[in-house]
């Protein structure tokens, strides 16, 4: 092995000279990639443009091979930036790459299909309104300058544990050669990988997963390596796929996959185009993901896309739309004709997991991606919290849907404190803050909004006639007595890190999950779940527990502007006029948080996401219209009137400010959006324009957005407002409402009609990812709670009365 030093890997561009003895030992040099681990892994950019997955049935009220859908196929897949990020397999959470994407070489260039290309989206299948009928889309990505383009046709394959991704290349000079790259993330961590090259084939692995990438064409060439070492990316630099490494070695890392295809008539006389089948197979073997690779191509483009549709006799997404009663009711009320409806519908659905039905997850991301470890698995958004999962379901309910909302309804067991959660040794009753969709612990801060809100759930099922009486009471029994007595009595909390004594009314954590205190958000949905829970057991004749139950929700409502309402607000007593009242700025007004009982004491909120804390006065949120929205508080209430001044105020200093308005190309006038609250820090920094905790700590310069699904609840507001002026809301209102809100939601969605969870909002520096205005960052794209958001907002101008109203429960709370 004297000469080992000298030798020089194939392709490298060097010669070497090696004796008969280093035969041996070249070759396996020529085999294995160098470089091992590789550059450290991330995840990819949060800001969605589309999701998709197979539309699967119930049978039973679980996913089932069994069911009229067949086999059921668990693949998720996320679209960004042009390019596939994103796809999982398994449970929900469970990436199995970061991305897949086309990198391009000719003369004088090697363009990347994410840096390089002007991308548009738009649904591949769609009624004859242009409204989509599934998750499946079209991606043109045209070269800047005009030498080639790509059209991609991305979907799922209901019957295997495949993606689907039919390709037309288009060549329009010469020597021009496309090549796919894949980043693997398998078993949802980046760096832990090993991969494999032959042939027609390139796989990658880790710990039982298994990935394979193949094409109805066959490839030229096909390589493995490390990323930023000895992948792809790295060896097309000069423009040429030197390397042709076959595995990864005994070293896992963050690995890619390279591969040329064969390719003819790109020789650019005229435009040249070449179609390509590409699949993507997962399993937990590697035969395994091999075969559903291939079972796929087998079956074929057409075929895999009409049953993902939903075409002729197949079952499929069109149909799941059909079944929803309530969907075309809708329509009328929207301004784009029922676009975003359509879509929406459909995101709802895809962010369940199959295996543990009924888990309805945040949202198909990891907030900030880009610049987010991947070195150990997380799960990001892709999670249960049962407050947004309670938006999801009642969302549901409003399109029609009678059996997602149960199904997700009887997942809520998993996720209650008791004595069977692993590591609690404290009192039960409560949710848990943030779960995977298995009910594995995540996250174990005490929120009493999400446990009164799965009370509030199962009476919305049962007054709905999904639950009958002996079912409700049932749960009663099992679940909402213990949920509904820890919004009572509290207690001791010992799991994991929180060792806390909880004394309802204040919460650990209130809705934005940073600080505890009385909220007045988490106050509304504790008095609501109260006296849902007070009905319920009315009806089980538990009737000590129901008066409980009562006297309590009364006692926490008589004390809500006590507590939570200032006449000593700190901002300026400036005569200006809200848009909604006469009332001038008094500075008297619900604030975010108050964590002592004095509300009018100098005390200052604690320090959070790099922001130091600030007097609680000065920080204020929407969390006093969910009062109305359960009917806790009327809409004509005079501290919630009063609240709207500084709520809409646009004189405060942007800090503290959180109303802004936007404007859109081809829109006429303004439309408004809120930010979470004052002195929020869960966003970009305005310095640099980076990503949230991009410098790896929270900085003071981190900035919350405005967030779009905060524009539905001030239109639910609205007309709630409107319902106490006109006893009939006459048809200038509604257009007048629906032209505010309905039409501000549908543009802060993006080209694939995907509703984030923050949009850009013009303040600070932008040079890192250059928002437009009004523009979902990258914080997290699609947001579920979002889309719910807009469906409750719709179903409720259909009816002309807010949706999720408890009013004829909560009423007897009013002033």
């Amino acid at each position: 092995m004297a000469l080992a030093s000298s030798l020089t890997l194939i392709g490298c561009g060097q010669s070497s000279t090696n004796t008969t003895e280093d035969t041996d030992a070249l070759a396996t040099k020529n085999i294995i990639a160098p470089g091992a681990p590789g550059a450290a892994s991330t995840w990819a950019y949060a800001g969605k443009n589309g999701i998709g997955t197979s539309y699967e049935a119930y049978k039973d009220l679980k996913y089932t091979d069994e069911a009229v859908t067949g086999k059921v196929s668990k693949v998720w897949f996320s679209l960004a930036q042009g390019i596939i990020t994103e796809t999982m397999f398994g449970l929900i959470h469970e990436a199995q790459i970061k991305d897949m994407q086309f990198v391009v070489t000719g003369t004088g260039f090697v363009d990347t299909e994410k840096d390089d290309t002007i991308s548009t989206i738009e649904y591949l299948y769609r009624d004859d309104q242009n409204r989509p009928l599934s998750l499946a889309y079209k991606i043109v990505n045209q070269d800047k300058e005009g030498k080639y383009s790509i059209e991609k046709h991305v979907f799922t394959d209901p019957s295997h544990n495949t993606l689907y991704v039919k390709t037309y290349f288009t060549a329009n000079e010469a020597n021009i050669t496309p090549y796919l790259l894949v980043n693997p993330h398998v078993n949802n961590s980046g760096s832990n990988d090993m991969a494999v090259a032959s042939k027609n084939s390139l796989s990658a692995s880790d710990n039982g997963s298994h990935i394979t990438l193949l094409s109805k064409q066959g490839f030229k060439q096909t390589s493995v390596g490390f990323i930023g070492e000895s992948d792809g990316l790295t060896d097309l630099k000069d423009g040429v796929m030197d390397w042709q490494y076959q595995n990864t070695g005994e070293i896992a890392g963050n690995v890619g996959l390279t591969a040329q295809f064969n390719t003819v008539n790109l020789d650019g006389k005229g435009s040249a185009t070449v179609e390509f089948d590409i699949t993507l197979g997962f399993g937990y073997s590697q035969t395994e993901s091999h075969d559903e690779a291939q079972s796929t191509l087998e079956r074929g483009y057409q075929a895999v896309l009409a049953q993902y549709n939903g075409e002729g006799s197949a079952i499929g997404w069109q149909d799941y739309l059909t079944s929803l009663t309530g969907l075309k009711s809708m329509i009328p009320t929207t301004t784009d004709n029922g676009h975003l409806l359509h879509a929406s519908a459909l995101v709802l659905k895809a962010q369940e997991d199959k295996t543990h039905a009924g888990a309805l997850i945040a949202s198909l991301s990891n907030p900030w991606g880009d610049s987010v470890s991947a070195e150990v698995g997380s799960t990001g958004y892709k999670a249960v919290w049962p407050r947004d999962f309670y938006q999801c379901a009642m969302a549901l309910l409003a399109l029609g849907d009678t059996q997602t909302p149960l199904v997700s309804f009887n997942y809520l067991e998993k996720v209650q404190v008791s004595d069977k959660v692993k590591d609690n040794k404290g009192d039960g009753g409560w949710f848990l803050q943030k779960t995977h969709v298995d009910g594995t612990v995540e996250w174990v801060g005490v929120q009493l909004d999400q446990t009164a809100m799965p009370i509030m759930l199962g009476w919305k099922l049962w007054d709905s006639k999904i639950l009958s009486d002996q079912e409700l009471i049932s749960w009663y029994n099992k679940m909402f007595k213990p949920a509904a007595d820890f919004l009572v009595k509290g207690g001791t909390v010992n799991i994991g890190w929180n060792n806390a004594k909880i004394t309802p009314p204040v919460t650990q954590q209130e809705r934005w999950e940073e600080q505890s205190g009385h909220s007045p958000s988490t106050t509304a949905a504790v008095i609501t779940g109260l006296a849902a829970a007070t009905d319920i057991a009315n009806l089980a004749g538990d009737k000590v527990s129901a008066a409980l139950y009562a006297k309590t929700a009364k006692e926490y409502a008589n004390n809500i502007e006590k507590l939570m309402f200032t006449t000593e607000g700190t901002f300026s007593k400036e005569k200006e006029l809200n848009s909604a009242a006469t009332n001038k700025n008094n500075g008297h007004y619900y604030v975010r948080l108050n964590k002592d009982k004095d509300i009018n004491d100098a005390e200052k909120l604690g320090d959070n996401n790099g922001k130091p804390g600030v007097d609680k006065k000065s920080v204020i949120d929407g969390g006093f219209l969910e009062l109305v929205r359960y009917g806790v508080r009327s809409a004509d209430d005079a501290a919630v009137v009063d609240t709207l001044v500084e709520y809409d105020s646009q004189s405060i200093e942007d800090n503290l400010r959180v109303k802004y308005n936007f404007s859109f190309d081809g829109e006429s006038g303004e439309f408004p959006g809120w930010r979470r609250y004052g002195n929020d820090g869960y966003g970009e920094d305005t310095l640099k324009g980076r990503g949230y905790f991009a410098t790896g700590k929270n900085i003071e310069q981190q900035r919350g957005r405005v967030w779009p699904f905060f524009t539905g609840e001030r239109g639910h507001y609205e007309l709630a407002a409107a319902n106490l002026e006109q006893k009939d809301i006459n048809s200038a209102t509604m257009t007048k409402l629906r032209n505010t809100y309905v039409r501000t939601m549908e543009l802060f969605a993006n080209e694939g009609m995907m509703l984030p969870e923050q949009v850009w909002d013009g303040v600070g520096n932008n040079d890192k990812y250059q928002y437009k205005l009004g523009q979902g960052t990258n914080s997290a794209t699609p947001l579920a709670w979002t889309h719910a958001e807009y469906i409750k907002l719709l179903r409720s101008y259909t009816d002309k009365k807010v949706w999720d109203n408890y009013s004829e429960l909560t009423q007897k709370f009013q002033r």
